[in-house]
């Protein structure tokens, strides 16, 4: 079914290029720098204990010599962890990818020095490296590697802690993705992704067999799913726990370089407003004339929605059509992606599921990997993750230290290449009704992005803290805390079968990026703000904006999104775009 489909959609081609990267895994290249990996990281240690004794000029030699280890590394680890997405079930590409995971614990534990030295330094030490104009390039991240001080341990410990790192987290969730990789879903035995798609089929029979098929395949590995979650949590745990973190979600806002009071005034305004949820699926139930709504209704197409299948180029000019509305210079880059094969687009047996786009390293180019299925949400998928490779490109000429912006910027770029697109194809509709349903598909869309990845935060929330006082957790406890955060999102207007209790166990966020959900929420009202002040400037609003993305993670949240006004502890800030969100409803209403 899949050969068809790619064919079908004109697909089938839409293969990334990793020769950018290396030519194969045979590739003499990967051997080559490997070798000058280590190398370079023995001949590093001879710093180890004088940072102290060091003239601005030398450590910046020293740190432009450790970013150049990152880089040659990140290229490496890209490589495998890209070509082991696409096939999950080949063990070749499995064990390439545990091999440089432990290059990396390798080359980590004769670095590890430097972060422990640069922390230890007394602030009067430090500011004179810091206040050095040969250092200015790496000042930001030096300043944000001393905020991790308060929670490093001994050279001894961090060097122990980076030597079973291979065995660990990363490893534990390889084992996840191969499972759900490995799982054929019903009758028709078929991937992940084939059986999601059908929950937005406008047939209710298909949708109940695909919620009956994901439950039933989910079931079958259940236990595993389970241990695997329950290793994870016991694994951050005791992270948390060594490194003297308030909370389990402290190392994540450290991560993102927002305040925890930032964090929770975002969550406690989102749940304040759970009422608009409720509101929209009980006005979705008249809509489709249902006597009930049931988990498996909530994607059903509404009356007038466009059905037709979307060939790839169809996509493709829809996206590029939108962002050049916006700027020119936008889809340019977004059109690199399709001309230079940077895209990985069909469904193949063995492919994870879902979408993302890698940054790579500055001196190469940012990958997106999609699973295109012709819907129109898919060529949403396609744009989202077209904004995060834009960014990643522009935020390119930081540097590899500079580059990397934290999540809950980096959702900013995705979802505000999603509300191009959705007004892009809005105004191409004719009919009233048609427009109808499309906002109500845009405002599920919203939905997706806000209050139920605040939902999952919150399931999060439960489950940490479950598993930190009552110990190994059951499958069935799990299960609680995901119904019961989830009926808080949707009070009494979805119908939660018990089947739906278990679907918290194929996300994979909440294995491979513990608190990271929230970080769409963020993005999401942070852009519906960021667009109504385009839609005030006009013009004058695009440079602006994409100087924002250009300029990466080279400084905080606090101090990018300064020129746009915003106060990330204000509720009102955040409530501004809740408001938006509620005007969409109200019109529906």
């Amino acid at each position: 079914m899949t050969t068809e489909l790619n064919s079908g959609l004109g697909t089938a081609d839409i293969l990334w290029n990793l020769e950018d990267l290396y030519a194969g895994l045979e590739d003499k290249t990967i051997q080559s720098d490997s070798d000058w990996l280590r190398d370079e990281a023995a001949a590093l240690q001879d710093f180890a204990g004088k940072l102290a004794t060091l003239s601005p000029a030398e450590m910046f030699n020293l740190v432009a010599r450790l970013e150049a280890i990152s880089v040659r590394l990140g290229k490496l680890a890209t490589y495998a962890f890209l070509n082991f997405t696409t096939q999950i079930q080949n063990a070749k590409a499995g064990a390439f990818l545990q091999k440089i995971r432990e290059l990396g614990s390798e080359i980590a534990r004769q670095t590890v020095y430097f972060e422990l030295e640069w922390n230890g330094l007394p602030q009067e030490a430090a500011d004179r490296y810091l206040q050095a104009q040969e250092m200015a390039g790496y000042r930001h991240h030096l300043e944000n590697l001393r905020r991790y001080a308060p929670h490093q341990l001994s050279q001894t410990e961090e060097k122990l802690l980076i030597d079973i790192a291979p065995a660990g987290r990363s490893s534990w969730t390889n084992l996840f993705e191969k499972i759900i990789g490995h799982i054929k879903f019903g009758e028709r035995q078929r991937t992940e992704e084939e059986v999601l798609a059908d929950l937005y089929s406008d047939k209710r029979d298909i949708r109940r067999q695909a919620a009956d098929d994901l439950t039933t395949g989910l079931n079958s590995q259940l236990h595993i799913l389970t241990h695997v979650f329950n290793t994870l949590l016991a694994d951050k745990m005791i992270d948390d726990r060594l490194r003297s973190y308030p909370s389990w979600v402290s190392a994540m806002n450290l991560y993102n370089e927002v305040e925890d009071k930032t964090v929770e005034t975002l969550i406690s305004t989102v749940t304040s407003r759970y009422d608009i949820v409720s509101r929209y699926y009980q006005l979705k139930k008249k809509m489709l004339d249902l006597p009930e709504l049931t988990d498996y209704d909530r994607y059903a197409p509404l009356p007038h929605l466009p059905k037709e299948t979307f060939r790839w180029e169809d996509a493709r000019r829809m996206v590029l059509e939108a962002m050049h509305h916006f700027s020119p210079k936008m889809s340019a880059i977004a059109e690199q992606f399709f001309d230079k094969h940077w895209i990985h687009a069909p469904i193949l047996e063995g492919k994870r599921g879902g979408a993302f786009a890698h940054p790579c390293v500055p001196e190469v180019h940012p990958y997106v990997m999609v699973n295109y299925t012709g819907n129109i949400r898919d060529i949403s998928t396609v744009a989202h993750e077209l904004g995060h490779g834009v960014h990643q490109y522009l935020a390119a000429d930081q540097g590899y230290f500079n580059s990397s912006t934290p999540l809950v910027l980096a959702e900013t770029a995705s979802v505000f290449a999603e509300l191009l697109l959705f007004k892009y194809q809005l105004n191409s509709m004719a009919s009233k009704e048609e427009k109808r349903a499309f906002t109500c598909q845009k405002l599920e869309s919203i939905f997706a992005t806000v209050f139920r990845q605040i939902a999952m935060n919150r399931f999060e929330n439960a489950v940490h803290h479950g598993r930190r006082e009552k110990g190994e957790l059951a499958a069935e406890e799990i299960s609680e805390y995901w119904r019961t955060t989830q009926s808080a999102m949707f009070g009494d207007s979805v119908v939660l079968r018990k089947d739906y209790d278990i679907w918290w166990s194929y996300i994979p966020h909440f294995v491979s990026s513990p608190g990271y959900v929230y970080s769409y929420a963020f993005g999401e009202l942070l852009v519906l703000s960021l667009y109504a002040l385009y839609q005030e400037q006009g013009e004058a609003f695009v440079p602006m904006y994409l100087d924002l993305l250009a300029a990466g993670g080279s400084r905080s949240p606090y101090e990018l999104l300064a020129p746009f006004g915003a106060n990330l502890d204000d509720p009102s800030f955040w409530l501004n775009g809740l408001e938006i969100i509620d005007a969409m409803l109200r019109d529906i209403e």
